[in-house]
């Protein structure tokens, strides 16, 4: 089931449902006046478990999930998740039907909740199934944008652009993203055709501390362009740089990765860490 309902305040925007062994999942959306959600709830016959994802958190569990269906490694180690005031604790378990992941939500505002997702009966099948939808979900919500924010990541130029690729700087226009962090950034890409960029646009996205950097590839009639912004809440900036800079920009970017490595070594922009099994 798909589509746009209202439940009280809540606007339900996109509703998915998975089956795996004995146990059904929902994914449900939603949007209130503070902002978008992801509620997954597990059903059994006799049971029913939610816990409530925010919309910036939904990207750090389609990581973690990655994690748990692509490592090949026997003893997987459990993860916590720190989002705003809530954390997320991820454990592998087993029991004598297979094994399972345990995703339990603590925060100060409601009681503890879990939901345990059994792997499956061949290559974490049903782990890889939630994560498919995890990522379904990802894609979708870059669609829903609140009534009072510009979709300006997928236009085709920034407000105040002209026609000439050349590097600028467009001051902050004030407005904020539905957009998420992706955590799989490429190394290279392959550029499309003009014509493709005008009709699929070629975006990463990362985070760094409290701000967002978004990587459009774009076009005009004076050729191709990267347009890399700066969102910090309401406020946004950007650079506009022809494709033709494009490999002296990495090149600097690498120099001082280079320099600071010693420094920045440490650091990451995920709250996210491994949990040694008898710390909890």
């Amino acid at each position: 089931m798909e589509g746009n309902s209202v439940v009280g305040s809540d606007v339900e925007l996109l509703c998915k449902t998975l089956q795996v062994e004995h146990k059904l999942f929902y994914f449900d959306l939603k949007e209130n006046p503070r902002g978008q959600y992801l509620k997954i709830s597990e059903k059994t016959s006799s049971t029913r478990s939610t816990i409530i994802v925010p919309i910036s958190g939904i990207v750090w569990f389609l990581d973690l999930f990655n994690y748990y269906v692509d490592s090949d490694d026997q003893d997987l180690f459990s993860k916590e998740l720190q989002l705003d005031s809530k954390v997320f604790y991820f454990d592998v378990g087993e029991n004598k039907r297979g094994r399972f992941l345990k995703v339990s939500e603590a925060s100060v505002n409601r009681n503890r909740s879990t939901i345990i997702i059994p792997a499956g009966s061949a290559r974490d099948e049903g782990w890889a199934a939630f994560r498919n939808i995890l990522a379904e979900i990802n894609e979708a919500s870059r669609l829903f944008i609140l009534p009072n924010q510009q979709n300006s990541e997928t236009s085709e130029r920034l407000p105040g652009l002209s026609d000439d690729v050349g590097a600028g700087f467009i001051t902050g226009q004030s407005t904020q993203s539905t957009q998420l962090p992706d955590l799989n950034i490429e190394r290279s890409v392959e550029f499309p055709t003009q014509d493709e960029i005008g009709s699929l646009g070629v975006s990463k996205v990362i985070r760094a501390d409290q701000k967002r950097f978004f990587f459009d590839l774009g076009s005009n009639n004076r050729g191709h362009f990267l347009r890399i912004s700066e969102v910090a809440g309401a406020d946004r900036s950007s650079i506009i740089l022809p494709l033709s800079g494009l490999k002296q920009f990495h090149e600097m970017v690498g120099h001082f990765v280079e320099i600071t490595k010693d420094r920045i070594g440490g650091m990451t922009g995920a709250s996210v860490r491994t949990v040694e099994p008898l710390q909890r």
